[in-house]
C-alpha cells in the first residue's frame, strides 16, 4: 500500500487529469485494481468512485481481480476460429479445468478469449503472458503447457 501512496503523490498536483496515469501505474505495480485501491484513489484525487470505475471498465487493460501467474489468451478472430481455436480452447478446458474468464485453483493459469491478435496468417494464435504462439493445435498446446510446468518464470 506504500507504493500506492507514492504513485498517487507523484500525480496529486495534476488532479483529475492524471487519473488514467495513476490507474495504469497502480495496475502495473499491483497487477489489478482492488476496490480498496479505487476508494483510496477516489479520496486522494477527489474523483467519485463510480467515475473511476466507469473509466477503468472502459479499457480492457484494467483488471479488478488478482490475475493468474500465467495468463493464456486465445484469439477468437475469424481466421483463428476457422483454423481451430475452438479445439485449443476445449483442450485448455480439459487440461486445466477452467472456462474463459476463470483461473485455476492454484492461480497458476487464467484463460481469456480475445477478438483478434493480428496474427491471422499464422492462426490459430495464443499468448501466454508476453509470449506469442502461432499455429497452435491441441498437441502443441499440451507441449507448451508441459514445458511451462517444468520451468519457473
Amino acid at each position: 500500500m506504500d507504493n500506492l501512496h507514492d504513485i498517487i503523490d507523484r500525480y496529486k498536483s495534476s488532479g483529475k487529469e492524471a487519473l488514467l496515469s495513476v490507474l495504469q501505474e497502480i495496475q502495473e505495480e499491483e497487477g489489478y485494481l482492488s476496490m480498496e485501491v479505487i476508494h483510496e484513489v477516489s479520496h486522494s484525487l477527489n474523483v467519485p468512485e463510480n467515475r473511476i470505475y466507469s473509466i477503468a471498465t472502459f479499457y480492457d487493460q484494467f483488471k479488478f481481480v488478482p490475475q493468474a501467474r500465467r495468463r493464456i489468451r486465445i484469439c477468437e478472430g475469424t481466421a483463428c476460429h476457422i483454423l481451430g481455436s475452438s479445439t485449443v480452447v476445449r483442450e485448455i478446458k480439459k487440461l486445466l479445468g477452467i472456462e474463459p474468464g476463470q483461473r485455476t485453483k492454484d492461480n497458476e493459469y487464467g484463460l481469456e478469449l480475445v477478438e483478434c491478435m493480428g496474427a491471422c496468417s499464422q492462426a490459430p494464435a495464443m499468448q501466454i503472458n508476453e509470449r506469442y504462439y502461432n499455429r497452435v493445435t491441441p498437441e502443441k498446446l499440451r507441449q507448451i503447457l508441459e514445458h511451462l510446468s517444468k520451468i519457473e518464470e
